[in-house]
């Protein structure tokens, strides 16, 4: 039995010459039943048989269960009472979740609309569940995308909804199809609709701005409206049907790789159920708009600073850089695939993209530049004076080098104080600071001014000419000075 509303749409879209089978496949209804009403309009309501009491045993269970679930679907039902030897059919088990919950909710019938070639693309994310990296696990996400007229069809997936993803997601989808529609249909998703009044929509100033080159006009669909893109809902769910299950997936690229395979053997080669034609064969590419000719630059940017361990930090993970380009601040872009770091507008390197977390991604180039600077900076003067005060200075040296401290800062102030609490003074300290562990001038200034004396109360006297107050010479080694005497001496 269906009400006086969709009777009244079976006869509208009648006068209007629609086919029996038209009709049904708009309203989604059975084509009989759009016959029976047609011949007789006013039919009466029919009288319902006593069913079968098998089921009267169970009733009260099933009533809790929708009670607790009150969605729960008849096959589930069927299984839990069946535990409790129930031995019918799922058919009366059917009727006794529509008699229980009441009249079905009946769908709003609407009339579908048939773009014009290249006139619009509709837009959708999907939820697939997670995927693991290591220690990380990212969410899933599909953006999928339908040119209407052809219901031509393409997938991309990304572990984000973020505006740059969607944008990316969306130039991936125009490059495939070949062109750009002239208007694009969206739900109200953050990305491209941040308040709506009514039939008033303001749309997302990031997403109106990647649209202008594309000359693309955004429309709205209503809230709780879906058949208004029911093209691209209908898609998220044959994706779900025919792509997603029995499949393994080892990373977001692979799973990419899968789909697109998908599309072209698949989904956009197959007879569509409503146009009776492959979505392949139905696009008219030349009814798109070309792709401008310098498209916007969507990736994921943002200036990070390189730390001392000549990396930055991105979504959890760490990428190195050469390492002159420590304390400087970079620009970095992302995409699904790669990160890139430019300084300067010039591109100093480049990594594949690290879905794990807490993961240390270095080029290897980067750790010979590392080692080719340490080899200068021991070459450096005041370096090779502090060197010259013993093995300690050599081993405290290397352990500064490796805490990542700055070594020409560090090692100006160790002699520093040299000058000011003397030679063996500092070798005292910097020994004690190394059973300790402790890197770093603060630590051997703190043990020198908690145990020592300083052994210089007067401070050198200053030079006009700044280089010359700035000169050291190297600790010269006593025992070189007794080999020459005892020399002579024999």
């Amino acid at each position: 039995m269906i009400d006086k509303r969709t009777v009244f749409e079976i006869h509208r879209l009648k006068d209007f010459g629609l086919s029996d089978r038209e009709i049904a496949q708009q309203l989604r209804v059975d084509r009989g039943t759009v016959a029976r009403y047609i011949q007789t309009p006013d039919r009466p309501r029919p009288t319902r048989t006593k069913k079968s009491p098998k089921l009267d045993p169970y009733r009260d269970q099933v009533m809790d269960m929708l009670k607790q679930f009150p969605f729960v679907k008849a096959p589930v039902v069927l299984q839990r009472i069946s535990e409790k030897g129930f031995t019918g059919e799922i058919t009366i088990v059917r009727a006794l979740l529509r008699e229980l919950r009441g009249n079905a909710i009946h769908r709003e019938p609407f009339v579908r609309i048939e773009s014009e070639p290249g006139q619009q693309m509709q837009i959708d994310w999907g939820h697939f569940n997670s995927m693991d990296y290591g220690k990380a696990k990212r969410k899933l996400y599909a953006l999928v995308v339908v040119e209407s007229h052809s219901r031509m069809l393409f997938v991309f997936f990304t572990h984000s909804q973020k505006q740059e993803y969607l944008h990316m997601g969306l130039t991936e989808a125009f490059k495939y199809m070949g062109g750009t529609p002239k208007e694009v249909v969206v739900d109200n998703m953050l990305t491209a609709v941040t308040e709506r009044v009514g039939s008033m929509v303001r749309f997302n100033e990031a997403f109106l701005d990647f649209l202008r080159p594309f000359k693309i006009t955004p429309i709205a669909c209503n809230v709780r409206a879906p058949h208004e893109k029911g093209k691209v809902e209908n898609a998220v769910k044959y994706i779900r049907q025919n792509f997603w299950p029995m499949r393994n997936f080892t990373s977001l690229g692979d799973i990419q790789q899968q789909v697109m395979q998908w599309l072209e053997e698949v989904a956009n080669v197959r007879i569509h159920e409503t146009t009776s034609e492959r979505p392949i064969d139905r696009l008219q590419k030349k009814e798109l708009r070309q792709l401008p000719e310098f498209p916007p630059d969507v990736r994921e940017i943002f200036s990070p600073l390189v730390h001392k361990n000549f990396t930055i930090r991105f979504d959890g993970n760490f990428y190195t850089v050469p390492p002159w380009a420590i304390g400087k601040k970079v620009v970095a872009k992302a995409c699904h695939r790669m990160v890139q770091i430019f300084f300067k507008n010039k591109n100093i390197t480049t990594h594949e993209r690290c879905w794990d977390k807490k993961e240390y991604i270095e080029l290897p180039a980067h750790r010979e530049q590392v080692k080719k600077l340490r080899k200068r900076l021991f070459r450096d003067r005041q370096v090779a004076v502090f060197l010259s005060i013993g093995q300690t200075a050599v081993d405290y040296l290397e352990k500064i080098s490796d805490a990542k401290q700055p070594i020409k800062k560090t090692v100006s102030r160790l002699l520093s104080l040299k000058d000011e609490y003397g030679e063996n003074s500092l070798l005292y300290a910097m020994g004690k600071a190394l059973e300790r562990k402790l890197y770093g001038a603060d630590y051997v200034e703190n043990i020198l001014y908690q145990e020592m004396t300083p052994h210089v109360s007067h401070q050198p006297v200053k030079l006009k000419k700044q280089a010359l107050n700035e000169i050291r010479l190297e600790c010269p080694s006593l025992a070189e000075y007794d080999a020459i005497a005892l020399k002579r001496r024999k």
